[in-house]
């Protein structure tokens, strides 16, 4: 009896281990597979969450810079993709393609002039391309070197685009309504300019749309002049002891007496060399700018006249600029003649139908040269 209870346990006990191996081997293939699902997606969110973030977001959250970028017509994904790649407005090219690709968007993409930033994330700016400009009739304005605020102003409403003069010169005399650009949030004694923004109107050729309105006609010309002034030459004004804004100063000084482009850095030159003995400058040109008169001479009254732009009145740099100044000026601003530096500080107009200027190193060796070429102005 005894016997045959030991046998019957055996059996239940060979019968338990039976039953656990072969739910072992049902469970085994099942925890596998769970596992490497978890791995996998452990995996993909990983890698997933380090795409978005070096990616997708923003190449730099901090930097509403406006930058203007043009997709051309017939543009595919790809040569999208390099645009806003080459514009460091994306971190990647075939990001942008997979991305775009796989939302099934490629052929929503449309031609056009966009205006975007570093702080845009994909998906932002793949909507902005997707939804397009829509048509409207575009027209080409030539902004020239040493153009002024006002003389911006009395060409547009020349070519029909705005009513009125003040439309366009009281938008430029707003800085806060530009204040992503960092070249006018560091504009100071902002109540003695004439226009806040004079200066950097950029010279160039743009296409704008007919009916545009001032203040996106000056973001234009501020994106652009941000890609002229580069970091390299805020480095170099830093080195010169100047800020961006007296460089600027500077350049449209150089621009309005200086016509050869042989004569830019001798002006800088006789500018920085001024500046530095305290001399007053006494250029024409602040006087022209105050009084919107042109003249190779002024009266007593006209050199009297109470602002703070009237150099031949006040020592140092006007507040602003007195025009807007081209790229050739202000690499000049940046680097004068060094053969001029420390040795003149006078010059005069030599030959009115060229422009071109004499250059002095005492007064009356400048007396000299007037004396002498005066009788042909």
């Amino acid at each position: 009896m005894e016997e045959k209870t030991n046998k019957k346990a055996q059996n239940n006990k060979e019968k338990r281990k039976a039953r656990r191996s072969t739910a072992w081997n049902i469970i085994r293939p099942v925890l596998v597979i769970v596992l490497s699902v978890s791995a996998t997606l452990g995996a993909l969110y990983v890698g997933g969450s380090y795409v978005y973030e070096n990616y997708i977001m923003p190449v730099d959250e901090n930097d509403p810079t406006p930058i203007e970028v043009v997709i051309p017509s017939g543009a595919g994904t790809s040569t999208i993709g390099k645009i806003l790649y080459d514009a460091n407005i994306i971190s990647s090219k075939a990001v942008f393609k997979i991305y775009v690709d796989f939302l099934g968007k490629s052929s929503s993409m449309r031609a056009g002039t966009y205006i975007l930033s570093k702080n845009m994330d994909i998906a932002s700016i793949v909507d902005i391309i997707c939804t397009g400009n829509p048509a409207r009739a575009t027209m080409n304005i030539t902004i020239t070197e040493g153009m002024t605020i006002q003389d911006i102003a009395n060409m547009l409403v020349t070519r029909g685009v705005i009513q009125s003069a003040s439309d366009f010169t009281e938008v430029a005399d707003d800085p806060e309504l530009f204040l992503e650009y960092a070249c006018i949030a560091a504009l100071e004694d902002i109540e003695s300019r004439i226009y806040a923004l004079e200066g950097y109107m950029f010279p160039d050729t743009y296409e704008i749309y007919t009916d545009a309105s001032p203040e996106s006609i000056i973001n234009k010309l501020l994106v652009k002049f941000h890609s002229v002034f580069s970091k390299e030459h805020e480095q170099t004004a830093s080195e010169l002891g100047m800020t961006v804004d007296e460089i600027m100063v500077i350049a449209s000084l150089i621009e309005a007496e200086a016509k050869l482009a042989t004569d830019f850095d001798k002006v800088a030159a006789v500018i920085y060399n001024r500046l530095e003995a305290g001399m007053k400058l006494e250029f024409d040109s602040t006087i022209t700018y105050i009084t919107g008169i042109n003249s190779i001479y002024y009266t007593d009254e006209q050199l009297d006249i109470d602002s703070p732009y009237n150099t031949y009145k006040n020592m140092g740099l006007p507040p602003g600029a007195i025009c807007n100044p081209s790229r050739r000026a202000i690499l000049a601003a940046l680097a004068p003649n060094e053969e001029y530096i420390g040795e003149y500080f006078y010059f005069c107009l030599k030959d009115i139908a060229t422009g071109e200027l004499v250059f002095a190193k005492t007064y009356e060796e400048h007396l000299e040269n007037v004396a002498l070429y005066s009788p042909n102005w």
